[in-house]
C-alpha cells in the first residue's frame, strides 16, 4: 500500500542542549505519525536530546561538521527526496538555503528563527542572505520582539512570519522534579539563586558578576550551570572580584531539580529569543528577576505574579532586587499556573500543527 503520510524534513546540526533542539524533539515527540512521516537530519548524530526522543522518529546524518558546507549535502536530499515540507531549525541553516528555494516549488520551507537576528547575527555573510528569507512559506518568530526586528531590519513581510511561542513540557519537569532531592551543593543557611547557560557574551554572565560584587556580605549564593567559550574569562572576572559566593557548576543534565529548589531564578541575557530557561523556572514554581532585554521578555514575566524585570547593567539597583526577592514567599503554584496557562506543550503544538496543516493547503 502506497505510503499517503506528507514527508517532512527537520533539519539541525545536532540535538545537543539548546533551545531549538529542545523545541524540536518535542514536536518529534508528539507529531501524529499517521498523517505525518517525520524525518530529522542532524549534521552529527549526537547530542542529550536523542536520549529522550522517541525511538519511533527516525534519525538520519548529514556527515558533516560545518554549516556552511551542508548546503552540498542538503540540496540534493531534498531533490531526491521530494519532501512535502522542510522545517529549518536553525538560522544559518535557513539563511544559506534560503537562495535556492526557487528549485523545489512543490516543497514548503518553514524557518524558524531563534534570536532576535539583527542582535545575535554580525558576520556580514550570512546577513546577506536574509534578503532571500520573503521566499520562505513562513519564518517562526518566537516573540513579538523578534517578529518586529524581522519586519524592521530585514524588511521581511509580516504576512510571511508566523509567530509561535516556545512550549513547555510539564510532564517531563515534573518527572525530573519527582526524581530528585535537593542539590548537594545548596546550603541550608543561605539563599540560593540559580542562572542558566551557555557560558557567552550574550547571556551577560559578566553583568552577573558584577551583581553578585555588591552581594559579597550577605548570605546569598549564586549557582550558574553551564559551559561555553567564555567560561575561562568569567572564572579569571570571579577571582578578580573576589566572588567566594558565586560557583560554576557546569553543564547539567537536569536542571530542574536545581531551578525548583532555587529561592530565586535570574535571567541576564543581553538579548534572547524566547529563553526556555525562564519558562522552565516558572514551570519548577520558582520567581524569576530578568533583564530588561529584547527577546519576549515582557510575555513571560507578569510582575509580582512570576517574575520582575530591572536593568542589570544598574548592577546596585540589580542586587537590591535580588536582597528583596529572595527574602520574600512566592506562591508557587500561581507562578506555575501562569507559565502553564499560556505555555503548554499541549497549546504551543497545537499551533505548529495547525501551521502544518495551513501550509500544507495553500
Amino acid at each position: 500500500m502506497k505510503d499517503t503520510r506528507k514527508k517532512i524534513f527537520f533539519i539541525l546540526p545536532n540535538l545537543e542542549q539548546g533551545g531549538a533542539e529542545r523545541i524540536i524533539t518535542i514536536i518529534l515527540n508528539n507529531i501524529d505519525t499517521s498523517v505525518y512521516k517525520p524525518t530529522l537530519y542532524l549534521f552529527e548524530k549526537k547530542g542529550y536530546y536523542l536520549t529522550i526522543l522517541s525511538k519511533n522518529i527516525e534519525v538520519k546524518t548529514l556527515q558533516t561538521n560545518r554549516i556552511r558546507f551542508s548546503i552540498f549535502k542538503i540540496i540534493p536530499l531534498i531533490w531526491n527526496e521530494k519532501p512535502d515540507i522542510v522545517f529549518s531549525g536553525w538560522g544559518e541553516i535557513s539563511a544559506l538555503l534560503s537562495p535556492f528555494l526557487f528549485l523545489f516549488p512543490k516543497t514548503h520551507f518553514i524557518a524558524r528563527e531563534t534570536n532576535v537576528v539583527s542582535q545575535h547575527v554580525t558576520k556580514k555573510s550570512i546577513l546577506f542572505f536574509y534578503k532571500f528569507y520573503n521566499h520562505f512559506k513562513t519564518t517562526i518568530a518566537q516573540s513579538n520582539d523578534m517578529k518586529e526586528d524581522l519586519v524592521s531590519n530585514f524588511h521581511i513581510n509580516p504576512n510571511n512570519i508566523t509567530l509561535i511561542n516556545n512550549p513547555v513540557d510539564f510532564q517531563l519537569i515534573e518527572s525530573k522534579i519527582n526524581a530528585t532531592e535537593k542539590p548537594l551543593e545548596f546550603s541550608k543557611t543561605t539563599k540560593n539563586v540559580v542562572a542558566v547557560g551557555n557560558l557567552t557574551h550574550r547571556k551577560g554572565f559578566d553583568l552577573l558578576l558584577k551583581v553578585f560584587s555588591h552581594l559579597k556580605k550577605e548570605p546569598i549564593q549564586l549557582f550558574i550551570l553551564g559551559d561555553g567559550s567564555d567560561k575561562d574569562k568569567l572564572l579569571h572576572e570571579k577571582q578578580e572580584l573576589g566572588l567566594e559566593n558565586v560557583h560554576f557548576l557546569g553543564k547539567k543534565e537536569n536542571p530542574f531539580q536545581y531551578l525548583h529548589h532555587a529561592d530565586l531564578f535570574v535571567l541576564s541575557s543581553r538579548y534572547e529569543g524566547f529563553p526556555n530557561v525562564l519558562l522552565e523556572a516558572g514551570a519548577c514554581g520558582t520567581y524569576s528577576l530578568a533583564n530588561n532585554c529584547k527577546g519576549g521578555i515582557n510575555e513571560i514575566i507578569q510582575p509580582k505574579r512570576n517574575g520582575d524585570i530591572e536593568n542589570i547593567e544598574n548592577s546596585i539597583i540589580f542586587a537590591e532586587k535580588i536582597k528583596e526577592l529572595v527574602q520574600e514567599n512566592h506562591d508557587k503554584i500561581a507562578i506555575k499556573n501562569s507559565i502553564e496557562s499560556r505555555f503548554s506543550k499541549e497549546i504551543i503544538l497545537e499551533s505548529y500543527y495547525n501551521l502544518f496543516k495551513n501550509v500544507l493547503s495553500t
